[in-house]
């Protein structure tokens, strides 16, 4: 299984960020307004996403991108 960090842009210029195992069902259900940050916010665009083998350093990546240093990683590097 290979773990994937994916940031999708939703349509007021906001950034979300997560983790997942299975990135085709998750898109879904962001599209469907089942996960509560993105809901009030569709449509939502993938911008990128990074594939990890380790679940483990997945979610510590994520958890990166979430912190100050990492928001300003991912406004320089990624979008």
């Amino acid at each position: 299984i290979m773990w994937v960090v994916y940031i999708l842009r939703c349509i007021d210029g906001k950034t979300y960020t997560g983790c997942t195992s299975n990135l085709e069902a998750r898109l879904l259900r962001h599209e469907k307004g089942n996960v509560n940050f993105t809901k009030g916010r569709l449509p939502v665009s993938l911008i990128c996403y990074i594939a990890f083998e380790c679940k483990y350093k997945a979610f510590l990546f994520e958890k990166y991108l979430k912190s100050g240093s990492g928001r300003a990683f991912t406004k320089k590097r990624l979008l």
